[in-house]
């Protein structure tokens, strides 16, 4: 009997405690959610007006800005190793009414070391008629490698600066207002374009402090960690099982009786 009162007991209390740990929890949650809502990087509103004043984005995030043709634009965004990005960017014309001929956009995309890094595909400039209402432009690099070397001019992990600017207009539209938006995203390429070697910091502008600050959503990927590891762990238990294989068919039924 006083056994079980004791049992009964322990279970009321451990019934307690965790009523009390769920009332906290659930106290906590919105506190939590209301903190990171508040340190979570918002999409800019506006552009700066050179590599040193780029207004910082992260991927899948919408930049917009409000500005005159003539202006040259510019936004910054990290890209980790094993992504191939794509950036985006789209530009409100004027009214045609207002425009007094063709007008030729086109967007440029550098690395941390600004280096200018060719497209793969997509429309990188393109030329509207007078009587168009907004230009479309899009910019595939070439996927983002761990390491590369010295001499080449593959792109690596760090920031990735966008410049959006008009490279032919007549004279009367400039100072025209535009309103131009730009979105970068990624595939995630994967073991594919892994190799041997990493960098010790990506290339950011400033300090190491400031690779933190301009990483990505979820933090820069680790330099060794690839899916090739899955792979030749894949191949090697393989490997073994066909050598456990060929042994079992080969090794035959052992010496003759009587030998």
């Amino acid at each position: 009997m006083q056994f079980a009162t004791l049992l009964g007991r322990r279970r009321q209390l451990a019934g307690g405690l965790l009523g009390a740990a769920t009332a906290l929890l659930a106290l906590a949650g919105p506190a939590a959610a209301d903190e990171s809502d508040g340190t979570a990087q918002k999409a800019p509103t506006e552009a700066g007006t050179s590599f040193r004043t780029a207004a910082q984005t992260q991927q899948d995030q919408k930049a917009t800005a409000s500005a005159s043709t003539g202006d040259y634009l510019y936004w910054s965004f990290p890209a980790d190793a094993g992504q191939r990005p794509t950036v985006k960017a789209t530009v409100e014309l004027p009214e045609p009414q207002a425009r007094h001929g063709a007008q030729t956009w086109r967007i440029d995309v550098y690395d941390g070391l600004r280096r200018r890094q060719p497209c793969q595909y997509g429309m990188q400039a393109r030329a509207v008629e007078a009587g168009a209402d907004r230009v479309e432009l899009a910019c595939t690099l070439r996927t983002v490698r761990v390491l590369a070397d010295a001499w080449s001019n593959d792109p690596l992990p760090g920031t990735y600066y966008v410049r959006l600017t008009t490279a032919s207009l007549a004279d009367a539209d400039l100072g025209r207002p535009v309103t131009a938006s730009m979105e970068a995203h990624s595939k995630d390429i994967g073991g594919a374009a892994a190799v041997d070697g990493s960098l010790s910091t990506p290339l950011v502008p400033g300090t190491t402090a400031s690779a933190e600050q301009a990483a990505p959503a979820d933090g820069w990927a680790s330099a060794w960690w690839t899916s090739r590891w899955l792979w030749t762990a894949a191949g090697a238990v393989l490997a073994a099982l066909a050598g456990i294989g060929g042994y079992a068919l080969t090794r035959g039924g052992g010496r003759p009786a009587g030998v």
